[in-house]
């Protein structure tokens, strides 16, 4: 490819709206172009980028026995409401109607479609064992599209479905398609990623396993174990908290004024945070007149994903609207409404010298005994693990790191055989209900992951197997014609070796050469230039190295060759 044929704008300003790297380097390189929130035009380079990631995926899922499909991008109503997400799906799904008043959806994930393909072509339990895939663009109407590829909203994924006869075939399918996934993460260049324990959310499922890569900008939080192995997403992580110290006391009832936060409470009874009882208020979402109130230490943080699975239902934070039930800045356990669904942690276990709300204006009450003062209630874990917690498995200290999702695997069940009525024939006759597992990689978040990570202050650094030309020629004055004519045959000769080349034959200075080059990330860098030319040699510089060397005319091309597979052989 000839560059100054590229449609592909280099920026050297950093864009307003860009706040992590890869974004940044994104849109200066000139890979992606946004033409709405969360929405963007892949230019050429980013589009081969896509389709080299798309090859390595299919390779590694073809050699796990898939079977490539295309399910629609629209599906109509009654499909997802056969599993029951049309209705538990809020605004990321796309709804709207055909010129028939038919309702429709744009697909945002495929569970129904895989199903809907399953149940009219499987029918014996001996064709099972089973997986389809497909590579497809998906619509999700992200409140908060951000980092560029990273959350956006259009995008293409590779989604694969897999159809099991009982949950140990799944649970052996499950770990092929585990280890598939890290080899290609490997194969795609990523390196420091891992994976993690995660919540199933909208798929379902009992079992679910995310693959991240560990930044500082991800938004995701990844909670580990100082000495051990132990890893989880903070969705899911459990911690072990030390009790705090206290003796038993009489309830009784405290003056507290206008001081209603944690953190007030505590400044005016001089006592830790650890020693209150905090009261989160949530409503049910779609039913703004069913209140929650999770209940738990004043030091700890609520994890909204645990008390999702808790309650079985998708709550939001309570808008503070008026409640007769409640009174907000001092809610208690002790008499509160029974209209009121209470939660109660597990951190409040046990505890004695507690400060709950009284529920009423100015007052608290002190000396609250958990065990003696709540009843019978039951205790859950719905608290978000911090860093120095301790460790569920060793006990060692926790940590808390950001990441971004690569990946993911769900072992589904029969959330959606059994909802949408899909059966098969066992050995003896009777029908069941298959078990599913579903595995998910999203092919612009991997070239927004790849860029994340593989760069330095110059630009982009990309790996062989994923980088859109293996080599960049710059050739510096062009118009001279020793210079022209050496260019033009070597940029001819490594094309019929099958070199991939991007050639810079712009009659521009040196230093917006290298700076582009630098930037867009090929791999390998190739100089010519008179000074080279008056030794009959070339420049040859891998991307992510500060040297370059110099090499004979004559054996460029065997050497930029035995480069490319030695690069692409350290990604197996």
């Amino acid at each position: 490819m000839l560059l100054s044929k590229l449609v592909c704008e280099r920026m050297k300003e950093v864009p307003q709206d860009a706040k992590i790297k890869s974004h940044v380097l994104l849109v200066r390189a000139g890979f992606i172009k946004q033409v709405a929130g969360g929405i963007y035009t892949m230019t050429m380079p980013c589009q081969k980028m896509s389709l080299k990631i798309q090859k390595i995926i299919r390779e590694e899922m073809d050699a796990e026995d898939g079977q490539e499909v295309l399910f629609p991008v629209v599906m109509p109503r009654e499909l997802w409401e056969q599993s029951g997400r049309y209705s538990s799906i809020g605004q990321e799904m796309v709804r709207f109607k055909d010129r028939g008043d038919r309702d429709m959806l744009l697909g945002m994930t495929h569970e129904e479609a895989a199903v809907h393909l399953a149940n009219h072509t499987v029918s014996s339990y001996q064709q099972l064992p089973m997986m389809i895939y497909q590579l497809q663009t998906k619509f999700r109407d992200e409140a908060r599209p951000r980092g560029g590829l990273i959350r956006v909203r259009e995008f293409t994924m590779k989604d694969a479905y897999s159809f099991h006869c009982d949950s140990a075939d799944l649970e052996k399918y499950y770990y092929r398609m585990y280890d598939a996934y890290y080899r290609i993460f490997r194969r795609i260049g990523l390196k420091n990623f891992i994976d993690v324990k995660s919540d199933s959310g909208m798929m379902g499922g009992s079992v679910a396993h995310e693959f991240m890569l560990i930044t500082p900008d991800g938004e995701d939080s990844i909670v580990f174990c100082n000495d051990c192995d132990y890893r989880a997403n903070m969705e899911v992580a459990v911690s072990v908290i030390d009790r705090p110290e206290a003796e038993d006391e009489p309830m009784r009832e405290i003056y507290t004024g206008e001081d209603k936060t944690i953190e007030e409470v505590c400044a005016r009874l001089n006592i830790p945070a650890s020693r209150t009882v905090k009261a989160v208020v949530y409503a049910v979402k779609g039913d703004s007149d069913e209140l929650v109130v999770a209940f738990i230490r004043g030091d700890l943080e609520v994890n909204e994903a645990k008390l999702k699975k808790v309650l079985g239902k998708n709550v939001v934070a309570y808008d503070g609207g008026i409640s007769e039930d409640i009174v907000c800045g001092n809610i208690g356990a002790i008499g509160l409404s029974d209209k009121i669904v209470k939660v109660f942690d597990k951190s409040l276990e046990g505890c004695k010298g507690m400060v709950t709300g009284a529920n009423k204006p100015e007052y608290h009450i002190a000396g609250v005994n958990v065990a003696r003062d709540f009843g019978d209630v039951t205790f859950v874990d719905v608290a978000k693990a911090a860093a120095g917690h301790r460790c569920p498995v060793c006990g060692g200290a926790l940590r808390v790191e950001n990441g971004i999702e690569i990946g993911n695997i769900f072992q589904l069940g029969t959330k959606y055989t059994a909802s949408m009525n899909m059966t098969v024939n066992g050995p003896d006759g009777t029908a069941f209900n298959p078990i599913m597992g579903c595995y998910g990689i999203g092919v612009g978040r991997a070239i927004g992951s790849i860029a994340q990570e593989s760069n330095d202050e110059y630009g982009l650094i990309l790996p062989m197997s994923v980088a859109p030309w293996q080599v960049h020629i710059c050739a510096l004055r062009y118009d001279d014609d020793a210079v022209r004519s050496k260019a033009d045959k070597l940029y001819a000769d490594l094309r019929a070796a099958g070199v991939e080349v991007l050639f810079d034959d712009r009659n521009c200075g040196a230093g917006v050469k290298f700076a582009d080059a630098d930037l867009m990330g090929m791999p390998i860098r190739v100089v010519i230039s008179p000074k080279t030319l008056a030794e009959d040699k070339v420049e040859i510089k891998l991307r992510r190295e500060k040297t370059a060397e110099r090499v004979d005319l004559s054996e460029a091309v065997s050497e930029i060759c035995r480069t490319i597979e030695k690069e692409l052989e350290a990604l197996k």
